[in-house]
């Protein structure tokens, strides 16, 4: 009887483990709790909370592991949580030193990109007419663990895309209102292509096909749609957002998302016509988004703690549910 009892015990124990560590699996980062959320995407439940480090702003992952950018809140943060999934535990943090302020964050080819705004040692003068910090882009290899960092030159880096062979990083350069192409050859440091767009470029995304890459302004209202072989802007378009925080098509490529934080909604767009399709209300401060498979796109709601769904068939709200405070960056688990 007692064998029996302990094997019951243990098949118990583990149902509830595997529970815990949904495939799929959505994850989110929770600034305002300091922490890296775990959702069950059937149920759209929380299944698992970590602690991971102060102000968490993006997470990526390569489906073993999640990596957390620690953008920080009043003191920058300097450091990135590698949470092992199948735990939910954060196996590493990985000390960026001098380099401060890690944000936008993906995981390609097996390394970890990620941008600083910060990349230099904490010694330069301050005030109202001290120069801006010059931003950086940071390679991880969390088998060698070794990081190397190359800076953009510019200010304000805040988010990154990488073409899916790992060749070239593009990043939105939010107060030099540019974005970095760094074309990567071997060992060699990258060739930075430095591209002017509108004003406050911060949001970023890579058309599935790897032939464009738009940019959102979030100081003018405008996008910038770049050619990624030629590294040259090749129209702009004015959609009339407030304050455009994150973009991102849609799996096929036939749409594209835009998050409008002050105007509580999100814009929609023909990635073909560039004509805007719709424009769906929220109910809240749309931040983070993601493309999930099966034609859910989901919006974080910072301002409410809360992950909206949205059909990107009817483009409409189906369905909302709470993720923690300032929820924001989310990332997708097979």
């Amino acid at each position: 009887m007692r064998t029996a009892g302990l094997a019951a015990l243990f098949l118990i124990v583990s149902a509830t483990v595997t529970a815990q560590t949904p495939r799929p699996a959505l994850l989110v980062v929770n600034k305002g709790a300091n922490e890296l959320a775990i959702v069950d995407p059937s149920s759209m439940k929380v299944v698992g909370r970590v602690p991971v480090g102060e102000g968490p702003h993006e997470v990526a992952t390569d489906g073993r592991l999640a990596f957390v950018a620690n953008y920080g809140a009043r003191t920058p943060g300097n450091s990135v949580s590698v949470i092992d999934l199948a735990t939910q535990k954060e196996v590493k943090r990985v000390d960026l030193g001098s380099h401060r302020r890690p944000h936008g964050i993906v995981v390609n080819g097996g390394k970890v990109y990620f941008t600083t705004e910060i990349n230099a040692p904490d010694t330069a003068p301050r005030g109202p007419d001290a120069p801006p910090p010059i931003g950086a882009v940071n390679c991880y290899d969390p088998v060698s663990q070794q990081l190397v960092s190359w800076s953009t030159g510019e200010s304000g880096t805040h988010m990154l895309v990488v073409t899916k062979d790992g060749s070239v990083i593009f990043t939105s350069n939010i107060r030099s209102n540019s974005v970095s192409a760094m074309q990567r050859g071997g060992k060699q440091e990258p060739q930075t292509t430095t591209i002017a767009v509108g004003k406050g470029p911060e949001a970023i995304d890579i058309s599935p096909d790897g032939r464009e890459v738009w940019v959102g302004h979030s100081q003018d209202g405008g996008i910038s749609i770049i050619d990624a072989s030629s590294k040259k802007v090749i129209q702009t378009l004015a959609i009339g957002t407030k304050r455009s925080n994150r973009l991102k098509f849609t799996l096929d490529g036939s749409k594209v998302f835009v998050s409008d934080l002050d105007a509580g909604e999100v814009v929609v767009l023909d990635a073909k016509s560039r004509k805007e399709i719709k424009r769906i209300k929220t109910g809240g401060h749309p931040e983070g988004i993601l493309m999930a498979p099966g034609g859910r796109v989901f919006v974080a709601l910072s301002d409410q703690g809360v992950i909206a769904t949205i059909d990107v068939k009817t483009l409409e709200v189906t369905s909302k549910m709470e993720s923690g405070p300032d929820a924001d960056g989310m990332a997708w688990v097979e």
